[in-house]
């Protein structure tokens, strides 16, 4: 680190869990985020001022008035604009030192499994149960640890998967693609304004303490916050050993 990285970084160096060797981690590291709104826009506010050293936002909307709400990359003036380029520019505005790649496109699955061969940590702040899968099974078979968060209304959750651990559970394990699952969005359920803001910095928080291999992550527990009551509830998600995605990965297969 120069001096100058030296200064802005001082609060994490200072920090005796932490230190030079963590923002050395950080700043070396590459997260990737599926999703630049509610949540993914306080999750990449974070993880830049951090210094993680190359973010990629993924991301093919644009920003409407309803946005502004809650999605606090964006203003008024954005409107219309790509989300990313609009991330992205914002993103700079706070670190201009990191590199800050985009993809403004659909992911696939065969795109989400190249991509995430290249990452440290991936964090999935979509709104759709096929995103997430294709995110999960990717991340699976590239071994990278996921972060999953999703709010709606007043209630959020957030867990880490560490696909570097075979014992570790998977998306699929906790939501099987053959369940009835009702697929609800922001759109015609609404949703809490603060409450992405919570559940965003807490998945840059989790990527953060991953990278540096600090504390204790998420990893088989799932958080269920209810914003009304403030009450927060922990689940224990155990492996499914029948699981479609990872105990077929074990068989260096991923279905």
């Amino acid at each position: 680190m120069n001096d100058q990285q030296m200064l802005r970084y001082s609060r994490h160096l200072l920090l005796p869990q932490a230190g030079h060797e963590a923002q050395e981690r950080w700043l070396a590291a590459h997260v990737i985020i599926i999703g630049i709104g509610g949540l993914g826009s306080p999750a990449a506010q974070y993880l830049a001022s951090a210094g993680v050293g190359k973010l990629t936002l993924c991301d093919h909307d644009v920003v409407e008035l309803t946005n502004l709400q809650r999605q606090t990359l964006y203003a008024v003036a954005d409107i219309g604009k790509r989300k990313v380029e609009a991330a992205r520019e914002r993103l700079l505005a706070i670190n201009s030192e990191i590199d800050i790649q985009t993809r403004d496109e659909k992911l696939t699955l065969s795109t989400l499994m190249a991509l995430a061969q290249g990452a440290s940590v991936i964090l999935d702040c979509s709104d759709n149960f096929e995103t997430r899968h294709a995110v999960n099974r990717a991340c699976v078979a590239a071994r990278v640890p996921l972060i999953s968060g999703a709010a709606i209304r007043f209630d959020g959750q957030i867990t880490v998967f560490d696909n570097r651990d075979a014992a570790s559970p998977c998306y699929h394990c906790l939501f099987a693609e053959n369940e009835a699952i009702e697929n609800v969005r922001c759109a015609t359920m609404g949703v809490f304004a603060p409450l992405v803001g919570m559940i965003g910095a807490m998945q840059a928080g989790e990527a953060l303490k991953l990278i540096a291999g600090i504390g204790e992550t998420l990893a088989n527990r799932l958080l269920v916050l209810n914003a009304l009551s403030m009450q927060w509830q922990t689940i224990r998600i155990k492996k499914n050993p029948d699981c479609l995605v990872c105990a077929a990965q074990k068989t260096g297969r991923v279905e």
